[in-house]
């Protein structure tokens, strides 16, 4: 069976091609679209009609790809960008009526739970209870559990491009002032995931997303080139110091460091420093930057759970008319719910203050 993912996100369009024999997506083909949706969004967060076009040729063109290469209409969905505009339902329909995919959005925490998926499945068993961060350019997920999905999801306002915009806007060289107004917003917002996460005690902790990726690259973890195979991980201690290179920089040089792309570059720093925070706060001083992500979590959902599950998020995703009965959501606890296990022997080091690096 070969089967494509669309994924919209606030920079690119990202098409993924993939069989699924044995149950294990395996991509034969990828391509993206570039088309900076975040920088185009008003003051208000709609996305102006000028960018609805484009998105849908976007889209358009993906489906047509995916069809030359042999894969079924993509399972569509767009992230925070399109989530949170105002006219979401207008750019959802108009995409359907062009192209005839059903593109979708999901709600925060079910991207964090299918990120999670895409994680455990790339990790495996061995990795024990799992924690998870994931930044994108409007939020930040953060799941952890001990089994195939989380037992705990949070999606938080900490996108590296949505705090770029909000406390970096007309500042090439962010005052010291501005940073420190930013780490002390990420902490505010991270207060209570973060005690959860040290409560938890994660063997292991995965970092997904690009910005991540480019952090890991700057900070020494091997070039993308060499495959996904090659362990990478991320230091906390390393990528403090790369904040302060960061800083230094103004946002236009900032692509010259090894690893931050060119149409990132801009919203690189807020990626650091939300990067950054949130391993303290949590108290992980290492993660391991894991290749697979949403996308493999929609795949392996749909190779699992069948058409029908997919139906259900779409149905609940573009709140057009149902194809099928609808499916409660899966709730995940969230931290004022309190913790689901018994409480860890006094002096676990996971429920330590964090250090100050």
């Amino acid at each position: 069976m070969r089967m494509s993912v669309v994924d919209v996100g606030s920079n690119t369009v990202r098409l993924v091609v993939a069989d699924a024999e044995g149950g294990v997506p395996l991509p034969v083909h990828t391509a993206k679209w570039k088309l900076r949706l975040s920088e185009e969004v008003g003051p208000d967060g709609r996305i102006p009609e000028e960018a609805v076009r484009r998105l849908v040729g976007a889209v358009a063109a993906a489906g047509e790809t995916a069809q030359k290469w042999g894969a079924a209409g993509p399972l569509a969905f767009a992230t925070a960008v399109v989530r949170g505009a105002p006219n979401r339902l207008e750019v959802l329909r108009a995409v359907r009526a062009e192209t005839g995919a059903r593109l979708c959005t999901l709600p925060g925490e079910e991207e964090a739970e299918l990120t999670f998926l895409g994680a455990r499945r790339w990790m495996g068993w061995r990795a024990g209870p799992l924690a998870l961060f994931d930044i994108g350019g409007g939020s930040l997920e953060v799941a952890f559990g001990r089994g195939r999905l989380p037992d705990f999801v949070a999606s938080l306002p900490l996108g590296a491009g949505r705090l770029t915009r909000e406390f970096f806007e007309g500042e090439d060289l962010p005052s010291a002032a501005t940073v420190k107004a930013l780490r002390r917003e990420v902490r505010h917002q991270l207060r209570d995931v973060a005690a959860r996460i040290r409560w938890e005690g994660p063997r292991t902790v995965v970092a997904t997303s690009r910005t991540f990726q480019q952090l890991g690259r700057l900070c020494g973890a091997a070039p993308g080139r060499q495959g996904p195979f090659v362990d990478r991980h991320l230091e906390r201690r390393e990528l403090r110091g790369c904040l302060d290179r960061l800083t230094a920089l103004p946002a236009a040089e900032r692509h010259r460091l090894p690893g931050i792309s060119a149409p990132r570059a801009r919203q690189s720093l807020a990626g650091a420093i939300v990067g950054h925070t949130v391993m303290k706060t949590t108290g992980v001083s290492r993660v391991t930057l894991c290749p697979w992500a949403i996308r493999e979590g929609i795949l392996l959902r749909y190779i699992e759970d069948g058409a029908s599950w997919w139906a259900d998020v779409t149905d609940r995703g573009a709140e057009l008319p149902p194809t099928a009965g609808p499916v409660p959501l899966r709730v995940a606890a969230s931290p004022s719910e309190g913790p689901r296990v018994p409480p860890r022997p006094a002096g676990n080091p996971a429920a330590a203050p964090c250090s100050r690096e």
